[in-house]
């Protein structure tokens, strides 16, 4: 095991997370420790970690349907895909693929493909400038839910299967700067290939960044994706379901919302209770 230094020291006395990154800095070698003796008040929820992907915004929706469309126009193309259209469409889970299909769908023919690359390449710098410059709403409550954590000590983190400058702009205008104490992405593991299955090592990096185990932390996600991540990691999740996630299966979820606000909002105390019921059921599971 590493002998932490000084300063490390210092911050576990405090209560503050070892090993975080300010945005933008390159993490340090690291090394698993999960097999070390737990401490006795393990069960104490520390972190609730945020799917960027699903769970801070409804990305889709509001971001890459809207990206697609101005990509369209940009290309004299006269396609606008409505929010249950582009719905249908992302059972394609390949951009490229997806424009060609409606393309096609469209009677395009055999252009369909040359021209959906095109369109694909100016969509992602379109839906680039739109997280710059602050068009992607958070989803309505989520902001309470985040301040609510900050008064009850409990650390947030970040994860995503994006690159790190998005990820970065996105928690930066949705959430603001000094809220957070880990963003995990897509550059921080190179030598993923992030297929569904591999997702989880997102979550494991931002576990051993806030120096704290699986046993101490909630995954917040949006989709059965995100679920299957969170889960494969050893970390409960609450669901907070979109409008083009709610009919997927959320077995195994600590709990399964429509939305973070509503008659019963979800704050830091539901996010203990959550984790302390997955907990329990856990256990029971374990001893029958």
């Amino acid at each position: 095991m590493r002998i932490p230094l000084m300063g490390e020291v210092e911050r576990v006395a405090s209560g503050q997370p070892v090993g975080v990154r300010a945005m933008g800095q390159t993490r340090p070698a690291r090394t698993f420790w999960w097999d070390r003796e737990r401490p006795v008040e393990a069960d104490i929820l520390r972190a609730v970690i945020f799917d960027a992907d699903s769970a801070l915004a409804d990305i889709e929706r509001d971001g890459h349907r809207l990206a697609f469309n101005a990509a369209f126009a940009e290309h004299g193309v006269d396609v606008s895909w409505s929010v249950e259209e582009y719905g249908r469409l992302l059972r394609i889970p390949d951009g490229p693929r997806r424009i060609a299909a409606g393309l096609r769908a469209r009677g395009f023919g055999t252009s369909a493909d040359a021209l959906a690359d095109r369109i694909y390449r100016t969509k992602t710098a379109v839906f680039g400038d739109c997280v710059l410059d602050g068009d992607i709403a958070p989803r309505t409550g989520l902001i309470d839910l985040v301040m609510s954590l900050f008064v009850a000590g409990i650390w947030v983190g970040v994860v995503s299967t994006r690159r790190r400058a998005w990820v970065e702009a996105l928690v930066r205008q949705l959430v603001g700067d000094g809220l957070v104490e880990t963003i995990v992405t897509v550059d921080d593991l190179p030598d993923i290939d992030f297929r569904p299955e591999c997702d989880a090592e997102l979550y494991r990096l931002a576990l051993w960044e806030l120096g704290i185990t699986p046993r101490d932390a909630l995954a917040i996600e949006g989709s059965r994706r995100g679920l299957c991540a969170a889960l494969a990691a050893e970390l409960p999740a609450v669901v907070v379901t979109t409008g083009y996630t709610a009919d997927q299966q959320f077995n195994g979820a600590a709990e399964v919302r429509t939305g973070y606000d509503g008659a019963d909002p979800l704050l830091a105390a539901g996010c203990q209770q959550a984790h302390r019921r997955w907990r329990i059921a856990q256990q029971r599971s374990q001893a029958a």
